[in-house]
């Protein structure tokens, strides 16, 4: 299958797991396209200010890329700043949260799988 730049389904969220601003979803594949346990494969967007609350990931990672910004990222108790090429991977029960702090959007790759 192949699916196009521009044509993916958009979802947008606002104040998103007690974070700030509103996140853009811009969904590859939704979990029912594909055989295996991935629940998400998008591309998220943060523009300067927006964050995703902390939360975490029980039964699960999540795997973020990050493509272009910087951005502030809560990985358990450790905090780091993150730019475009570094990666992060959360799961067996720990939490994160991330906020968009440079200039310009965080545009980020994520993936969630289910174990």
């Amino acid at each position: 299958m192949i699916r196009r730049n521009g044509t993916y389904e958009v979802d947008v969220r606002n104040e998103m797991r007690g974070g700030k601003g509103s996140v853009r979803i811009e969904h590859f594949w939704s979990k029912g396209e594909m055989k295996g346990k991935t629940r998400l494969f998008a591309k998220l967007t943060l523009e300067p200010g927006s964050s995703i609350g902390f939360h975490e990931h029980g039964g699960e990672e999540e795997i973020f890329v990050v493509l272009r910004g910087q951005g502030r990222v809560q990985d358990g108790t450790d905090t780091a700043v993150l730019n475009p090429g570094d990666t992060i991977l959360t799961g067996n029960g720990a939490g994160h949260a991330v906020e968009s702090i440079g200039s310009e959007a965080l545009e980020m790759v994520a993936v969630i799988v289910e174990y």
